[in-house]
């Protein structure tokens, strides 16, 4: 990705397309296999499935910490269903993707021709957020790679303003106002010393876990745990899957029954436990 806006070509090509086609925040949403054309026809003249693919990763809440784009339909799930075809589907911009083109028209970046010398497309957009930071990015080049994880938009303002005031902070300083990456899909990270690492020296190693509680059951005498929060990137499916194979491999016991009760208001996971359970302990095996 570039730096100063965060994005790969495909992605700047895609919110360019949206934002000459007037797919504002507030717009009527619009087929997006009519964006796929446009983005494909103009700028991008590979597959279709990678154009969609990259515009479907910008609508889901559980990839991005700040959506670009503002989908209707299915656009996949956390437990990697797939979306539903581009004829189905429809998007527009976020508020936030709209601030990434603020005063495109007026000179402020530089355009090169596109793909047929037609048309002229922005070499970068002239975000006023610093995306890279915001939602993060990976990839994988010739001789590099990069994986930067997400951030939360106070506490990023929040550092730039005391480095406006003072240039010369330290990381100890800036990192009282930045505690950490923020995950769109949350989880407790654990330990600082990763964090402090990757930002000292651009390698660190950051290790996220579930949050979990154990709750009792009423007239049953038993316990159970609840899993509302998951690592980032983390198949919800899969992992339910994982567990009751170990379960039945007898890898893990004191498991009578496991379920996903998640729905449009949260996640939530229950693991019920046999009577003679510690949950703490068997909590601790799962987290291994």
């Amino acid at each position: 990705p570039d730096v100063r806006d965060g994005l790969k070509p495909v992605h700047r090509r895609i919110l360019y397309a949206m934002n000459d086609m007037g797919l504002n925040h507030s717009s009527p949403h619009k087929k997006s296999a009519r964006i796929v054309g446009e983005v494909l026809g103009k700028y991008h003249p590979h597959g279709d499935a990678s154009v969609y693919d990259a515009m479907v990763r910008m609508a889901q809440d559980f990839s991005m910490r700040y959506k670009l784009v503002d989908g209707q339909g299915n656009y996949g799930s956390v437990d990697n269903d797939p979306p539903a075809a581009m004829r189905y589907t429809e998007a527009r911009l976020t508020r936030v993707a709209e601030e990434m083109l603020v005063d495109i028209d007026k000179d402020t970046v530089g355009f090169m021709p596109n793909f047929d010398d037609s048309l002229k497309e922005p070499r970068v957009l002239p975000t006023r957020i610093p995306n890279l930071l915001l939602n993060g990015s990976s990839g994988i080049a010739v001789g590099m790679a990069t994986n930067i994880p997400p951030h939360n938009l106070s506490e990023i303002c929040d550092a730039i303003s005391y480095l406006i005031d003072k240039p010369g902070a330290t990381i100890d300083e800036l990192t009282r106002f930045i505690k950490g990456p923020d995950f769109p899909t949350a989880g407790i990270i654990q330990g600082k010393e990763g964090i402090k690492n990757a930002y000292a020296t651009g390698h660190g190693k950051i290790v996220v876990r579930a949050r979990a509680r154990i709750e009792s059951m009423p007239g049953t005498g038993r316990q159970r745990i609840i899993i509302t929060e998951l690592p980032y990137q983390t198949n919800k499916a899969a992992l339910i899957e994982t567990i009751a194979n170990l379960v039945k491999d007898k890898k893990i016991g004191g498991i009578s029954e496991l379920r996903d009760e998640s729905d449009r208001n949260g996640m939530r996971i229950v693991i019920e436990l046999k009577k003679e359970v510690y949950p703490e302990q068997l909590l601790n095996n799962l987290y291994k």
